[in-house]
């Protein structure tokens, strides 16, 4: 019976990240942690490999249509890659199983869901009006490459701010990621900051997840049954995407996305 109920899980989640593009890991680790009782080190670790295989098919279908930038993608790659890394040595010294790294963990968790809760709402509310006015002032002081960031250190340390969020929580690629690359690369075409923000992903949650799985926190069964579901999930949410009020959608997760945060914050 708890077979079926992590796949419909696994569903439920990929229908979602079809249908709005917010990163799995804001649904799924808190999913984990509340409703089945999955220990946070093990919801992580467990969550980071399945947001590498699923990704994984969108970055080749992404790179087929030559909708990925290399340069951005190894640019964020140099922060969050060394990041990752960092973090899962603290983990190693800690002890993954601890009760301070549980804690470090549960609160980074609450904080970063609240990050998405707000990025979430603010694609709803001010996005499109705020894009149009970047771009437009990026055009005047700012010609030639479109991968060329506003500066040359804040790819560098965006991704080595979300390489420690989602080796700790699993969460930060998605829609904090999404968001800041559009301030960061205001040249950048929407498409090609998707893009990159889901390429850039596969190496660090491959590198974070693997790095989880050689502290032993990573559940393979669950991991399976969790693919087994999502991968239908998010075919079928790309297809309705064009069907549904969005808006609604978002601002409805944003709001579970806050409560979740809180939650994890005071625990």
């Amino acid at each position: 019976m708890h077979e079926l109920a992590f796949v419909f899980a696994g569903f439920a989640v990929g229908l979602i990240v079809g249908l709005t593009g917010v990163g799995g890991g804001s649904l799924m680790t808190p999913i984990l942690i509340f409703f089945f009782g999955i220990k946070p080190h093990m919801a992580v670790g467990t969550d980071l490999l399945f947001a590498a295989f699923t990704k994984m098919g969108g970055t080749v279908s992404l790179a087929r249509q030559r909708l990925v930038p290399w340069k951005v993608v190894g640019q964020l790659c140099a922060g969050s890659i060394p990041a990752a890394l960092l973090a899962l040595w603290a983990l190693k010294v800690l002890g993954p199983a601890s009760g301070t790294a549980q804690a470090i963990m549960t609160t980074t968790l609450g904080f970063a869901l609240l990050l998405t809760a707000a990025a979430t709402l603010y694609k709803v509310v001010a996005f499109s009006a705020q894009r149009q006015v970047a771009e437009a002032a990026a055009r005047k002081s700012h010609t030639g490459d479109p991968t060329r960031p506003r500066h040359w250190s804040l790819p560098v340390l965006l991704g080595a701010v979300i390489g420690t969020l989602v080796t700790f929580t699993s969460v930060g690629a998605g829609a904090i990621g999404v968001t800041v690359l559009l301030l960061v690369y205001p040249m950048l075409p929407l498409p090609r900051i998707i893009g990159a923000d889901i390429a850039y992903a596969v190496p660090l949650t491959l590198v974070a997840g693997l790095g989880h799985a050689s502290l032993g926190s990573v559940d393979w069964p669950l991991l399976a049954q969790l693919l087994a579901g999502s991968l239908p999930g998010i075919w079928l949410g790309s297809r309705l995407v064009a069907r549904t009020p969005e808006r609604l959608i978002r601002s409805a997760l944003s709001i579970l996305l806050a409560w979740a945060g809180f939650k994890l914050i005071l625990i």
